[in-house]
């Protein structure tokens, strides 16, 4: 099964609601990995706007 991804927020997702928007516009269609773990000490998180960590996608189609 293929994992689900947020389009606003580009979260990797399991339920039917996106834990940081609580969208639920999802697409199975990404490019690229990236996982936070610290979201708060992060350049990488900072630059491209992450708050919480977890795993996101760099492109959501």
């Amino acid at each position: 099964m293929k994992k689900k991804i947020c389009k606003k927020c580009k979260l990797f997702v399991e339920g039917a609601e996106c834990p940081i928007c609580k969208g639920k516009e999802f697409s199975t269609n990404w490019k690229g990995k990236i996982n936070i773990i610290d979201a708060e000490h992060s350049e990488i998180a900072e630059k491209i706007g992450i708050k919480v960590k977890g795993e996101y996608v760099i492109k959501v189609r």
